[in-house]
């Protein structure tokens, strides 16, 4: 059995969006038949670098500490020389520097394989939106030094490579036995309920959502259109900037933030809302093709759901309506009509991403190592 080290170089918290996709990633593996291993962060006292619970380093607290966990990566190498992993899963914190390098080159002389995923690519214009640019300035120096020497890039765009090293092009997958299909059908004869979930950021684009809100109200409507946001937003000046323009637009009637919810929680809230909001501003950090977990989990959700970038996985679907790539507001009239002329059920659209099951995209990865 192939033993995985699956690295991450932050925090693990299961309740937080990213660690759970990290959860199904892991899980992924091991229904392939992988020995799989989580090294992860925790910082909830001392600074401590572990693997599952083992601790395989301290790095104590205060400023050394923080230098510690961004420059030591010995401990990573030892644990996986004595426990003979075979492949080292890196899932990328935009942190290429000569000390990830070094950490590579020692895994690869010793005969492992190493692919790292790049969650989002590309991602300069994201920093550079958030104003954290000065953040990823080692980055953009080491990162093609990096990735040559990996074995690939696991990416969910379409890019056949990237820094100059090939990829393994997956989608984001879903986890079926995680994520319920809505199951109550509402009365939709009146009211409208749309539902976006997401860390928010400017570039979800929600904003789009809430202008498009200003121009249907601003002439007299029997049907009514809510839109329900759900998750914690990035910063706390992206909340304030959110939150005023509801205030600037009249739309506290009609726009209700719900903030972090999960767990049955969340199913409700499903259960409430019949189409979903994807993001809208995506070509605000440059990016033309991606493949969200968004759309994902609101196909397996079994709504029907609007999105502005490119996704092969679901382009052309009947039960998606695409945005266009820009800043104007969305035409509520055009979705209330999409909605109404869709005939598919919460089931036919859950039924029609079967094969982007987390097990399916990690066994695209497995094989793509294993054949290298």
């Amino acid at each position: 059995m192939k033993k995985i080290l699956f690295l991450i170089f932050h925090g693990f918290d299961p309740s937080n969006g990213i660690s759970k996709k990290i959860s199904y990633q892991v899980d992924a593996f091991k229904a392939c038949g992988m020995d799989v291993q989580l090294c992860y962060m925790d910082e909830t006292n001392e600074k401590k670098r572990m693997v599952d619970h083992s601790i395989i380093a301290n790095y104590g607290k205060g400023l050394l500490s923080k230098i510690k966990k961004r420059i030591e990566f010995d401990s990573i190498f030892d644990y996986a020389i004595r426990n003979n992993i075979g492949i080292v899963y890196i899932r990328s914190n935009h942190n290429a520097n000569p000390f990830t390098i070094r950490m590579v080159k020692r895994m690869k002389r010793s005969g492992m394989k190493v692919v790292m995923e790049i969650p989002t690519y590309p991602y300069d214009l994201e920093y550079k939106v958030q104003g954290i640019n000065n953040q990823i300035f080692q980055d953009r120096i080491f990162r093609h030094c990096l990735a040559k020497q990996l074995d690939a890039i696991v990416t969910f765009s379409d890019y056949k490579s990237i820094f100059g090293q090939k990829t393994i092009r997956i989608s984001n997958g879903i986890a079926f036995n995680i994520i319920k299909m809505k199951t109550v059908t509402n009365d939709t004869s009146k009211e409208l309920n749309l539902i976006g979930v997401a860390e928010i950021h400017k570039w979800h684009g929600f904003d789009r959502v809430i202008s498009g809100l200003k121009k249907y109200y601003s002439t007299p409507r029997h049907y009514n259109v809510k839109f329900h946001v759900v998750g914690y937003f990035f910063s706390a000046g992206e909340e304030a900037d959110f939150k005023n323009i509801i205030t600037k637009n009249s739309m506290e009637e009609h726009v209700i933030i719900h903030g972090k919810k999960h767990g049955e929680e969340l199913d409700k809230l499903f259960n409430v809302c019949d189409f979903g909001i994807g993001s809208l501003g995506r070509h605000r950090v440059g990016i033309e093709k991606i493949k969200t977990l968004k759309n994902r989990e609101y196909a397996a959700r079994g709504i029907p759901f609007i999105y502005s970038e490119t996704d092969s996985d679901f382009d052309g679907r009947p039960y998606v309506l695409k945005a266009p790539a820009n800043d104007t507001p969305i035409d509520i009239d055009q979705i209330i009509s999409f909605y109404k002329q869709l005939k598919m059920s919460p089931q036919e659209i859950r039924d029609s991403i079967k094969d982007l099951s987390w097990d399916h995209q990690m066994k695209i990865v497995l094989n793509n190592i294993l054949k290298s």
